[in-house]
């Protein structure tokens, strides 16, 4: 099976030599050890929705499809082991039914499991992590074709660098979750002046369960969203169907059509954002966690995405939306604001430190170029840490002072794939290259 692959916004394609589907960690084995016969490199993609090429595979392509599978529950531990393929949308349900939920969720449910961990994905919350800290145990394909098996008390160097892995260290099979009981959450959207929350902001970060705000740079209104864990036998009040259609026609095809507007005429971006801004409605509603934490993409985009320190929140915005005005940048997406609460990953944008996390977006027939080299020089000013699955273009001498254990995550590296069966053009950027790949 040969053809080029691309992502889901567009922005990177491959043309692997060969893409295979292996169905269990034996067939990933076989794939490896084939490949590293041929002096081919080895990649696994789930769903494709990273805007980073970390996935991006000019050897051999895995796709991990077919490892879907649900392994094991234990619904008194909370521990669930699932094959790495699993999507977070199909993953949901599944833990429902067993009365789990995920701790956290981003805002995407589209990424595999492995996929999702390996980049740092993350919700918001200043009282929980990203994904990956939700991990107990993996399972992975090793440059040598062995099946290892990490976790705090086994391999736990390992375990401390493949929890947020970026796909270096091997082919991830198995993902063992603790998940918690299964929770509503009851959501408020609210629609405020942006001088309003950013002078609020910490206050409203600390005081909600979760809390993130989205800010259309053109306007001086942001929507913020509230999220109150409840029990899980809450009475739900999920959004009306009816409402639940129209918002999606409003947010997809009519959302589509305003931005192909201000892509053929410029000066009607900023109108629009107004539009859009102004067209956020206030609405209230109480539903299972998963269903209210991620929400539909139906229109394609560009994003980037760091990490700051919580304290620099509303002098960066501030940046940034100056930058914007001086310099007549049409935006035709918002600024998408979370808070993330410390851990102890190596390679976690969240290593050591509570987040604000800014994202910038652009419509994908737009440019975007100069919009995200100033988004990104302005919040690495900040100790900016990019998001492994979003757009940058720092590079390990860069990265390096900003994550204390990155050198330990290369030694780790260095060992388990000392040739860089698993490497790519990214990854040798980004970590530097293999010690002996050529």
């Amino acid at each position: 099976m040969t053809g080029e692959w691309r992502n889901w916004s567009g922005n990177e394609r491959a043309r692997p030599a060969r893409t295979l589907a292996p169905q269990d960690a034996g067939e990933v084995a076989a794939a490896v050890l084939a490949a590293v016969r041929e002096g081919l490199p080895v990649k696994a993609i789930g769903s494709g929705h990273s805007f980073s090429p970390a996935a991006v595979a000019p050897g051999v392509q895995l796709r991990m499809d077919r490892l879907d599978e649900l392994v094991e529950v234990d619904p008194g531990t909370g521990l669930v082991t699932v094959g790495a393929g699993m999507p977070l949308w199909k993953l949901n349900p599944v833990l429902a039914e067993h009365g789990l939920a995920m701790e956290i969720l981003g805002d995407i449910d589209r990424q595999t499991v492995s996929g999702a961990i390996s980049t740092g994905t993350h919700g918001s919350s200043l009282r929980f992590g990203g994904i990956a800290t939700q991990v107990r145990a993996l399972e992975l394909v090793l440059a040598d074709g062995t099946l290892a098996r990490c976790s705090a008390e086994e391999r736990p160097d390992l375990f401390a660098a493949a929890r947020v892995g970026l796909g270096a260290l091997g082919v991830i099979t198995r993902v063992t979750l603790q998940c918690v009981p299964l929770f509503a959450l009851h959501a408020r959207d609210t629609a405020l002046p942006v001088a309003e929350v950013l002078d609020q902001v910490h206050e409203l970060a600390e005081g909600n369960d979760h809390f993130e705000f989205f800010w259309f740079p053109h306007s001086e209104t942001a929507l913020t969203r509230r999220f109150t864990r409840l029990p899980g036998d809450t009475e739900l009040r999920p959004v009306p169907a009816l409402t639940r259609r129209l918002d999606d026609a409003l947010n997809g095809p009519g959302f589509e059509a305003l931005c192909r507007i201000g892509t053929r005429f410029p000066a009607a971006v900023r109108p629009i954002a107004r539009f859009a801004a102004r067209a956020m409605s206030a609405r209230e509603w109480t539903d299972l966690s998963y269903r209210v934490f991620a929400s539909p993409r139906e229109v394609r985009f560009l994003e980037g995405e760091f990490a700051i320190p919580q304290e620099h929140t509303v002098d960066a915005l501030r940046e940034i939306r100056q930058w914007i005005d001086r310099h007549d940048e049409r935006v035709s997406f918002p600024l998408e604001v979370r808070f993330v609460a410390a851990d102890d990953i190596w390679l976690s944008t969240a290593h050591g430190r509570r987040n604000c996390y800014i994202a910038f977006h652009q419509y994908h027939r737009m440019p975007h170029e100069r919009y995200f080299q100033a988004c990104q020089r302005i919040l690495a000013d900040y100790g900016g840490r990019p998001h492994w699955g979003k757009m940058h273009d720092l590079t390990a001498a860069e990265l390096r002072p900003r994550y204390p254990h990155f050198d330990d995550f290369r030694t780790v590296r260095d060992s388990v794939d000392p040739t860089g069966v698993f490497a790519n053009p990214y990854l040798d950027r980004v970590l530097g290259p293999a010690p002996k790949a050529p």
